[in-house]
């Protein structure tokens, strides 16, 4: 719309031009929080002049734009100081339809229509972003060094269930193993009947000898206990062996060894990695 002037006794009346166009205003106001938080807000007004008011629009105010920056002020300095600055960032769209609300029943009687207030940015003090990203920072990272904590206590207590499954399991395989050694036993040799204990234990010390003799061969031995004769040229039985080859007794582990004299039973023999 443009308003053309004339001149007058050698006066020119300047003319002014009015779009009938949306129009956006951007208005920026700084506001406090009630968490004392200053916040820069900035709302984008968007007007039009009603056509069927248009002397209104032209000659009423002589700035629209200031006077809606006034009105949005003066909401957002009103409305802004009850909400935290979380609200603030929830509560965007009830700010921006308050000042609405207010500019349409203001500015109708000066002949511009608003047809929307939109909240655009919420900007906080630089310090006050830095130190909730630090909050927000070590809450994260608390986070994860809780998760990874009852990650390998997880893990602790199912490799503990597991051993502890497995020992047992272990243990029945033993003794399953020894009852049928003796069930063994007694179908080959007793011929049903009942056999002799010590035969049985004997029979069951040697079991234990050859397991022994098998795991030590698939390691690597630094010390090994033989037992001998003594110099008496008969050969042990192996049972004999087994319950001779044990720790010396407390008092002649104390006593000390008679020069020249041969040791008897157990023999220890060292060997090192070296050799």
């Amino acid at each position: 719309m443009k308003f053309i002037g004339f001149d007058c006794c050698g006066q020119c009346i300047r003319t002014r031009v009015v779009s009938n166009r949306v129009t956006e205003n951007a208005v920026q106001c700084e506001s406090k929080t009630s968490d004392n938080v200053f916040v820069q807000v900035t709302i984008a007004i968007q007007q039009q002049p009603m056509p069927d008011r248009v002397r209104e629009a032209i000659y009423r105010l002589r700035d629209p734009n200031a006077q809606i920056d006034a009105y949005v002020q003066s909401v957002v300095r009103g409305k802004v100081p009850e909400m935290t600055l979380d609200e603030m960032f929830a509560n965007k769209d009830a700010l921006g339809s308050e000042v609405s609300a207010k500019l349409k029943d203001k500015m109708d009687d000066y002949g511009w229509r608003i047809m929307q207030a939109l909240v655009t940015d919420v900007e906080p003090d630089a310090g006050v972003k830095k130190a909730m990203n630090a909050i927000e920072s070590a809450v994260r990272a608390r986070t994860s060094a809780e998760t990874q904590a009852k990650a390998a206590k997880f893990v602790k207590v199912k490799a503990a269930e597991a051993q502890a499954e497995s020992k047992a399991l272990q243990g029945q395989g033993i003794a399953r193993q020894r009852a049928a050694i003796v069930q063994g036993l007694k179908d080959s040799v007793g011929g049903g009947e009942g056999l002799d204990p010590a035969k049985v234990s004997e029979m069951l010390l040697i079991t234990q000898y050859f397991d022994c003799l098998e795991k030590m061969s698939g390691n690597r031995a630094q010390v090994v206990f033989i037992p001998q004769d003594g110099g008496s040229g008969e050969a042990p039985s192996r049972a004999g062996q087994q319950q001779r080859v044990r720790p010396p007794p407390a008092s002649s582990a104390r006593s000390p060894a008679k020069t020249g004299s041969a040791p008897k039973d157990p023999l220890t023999i060292g060997f090192s990695e070296d050799e």
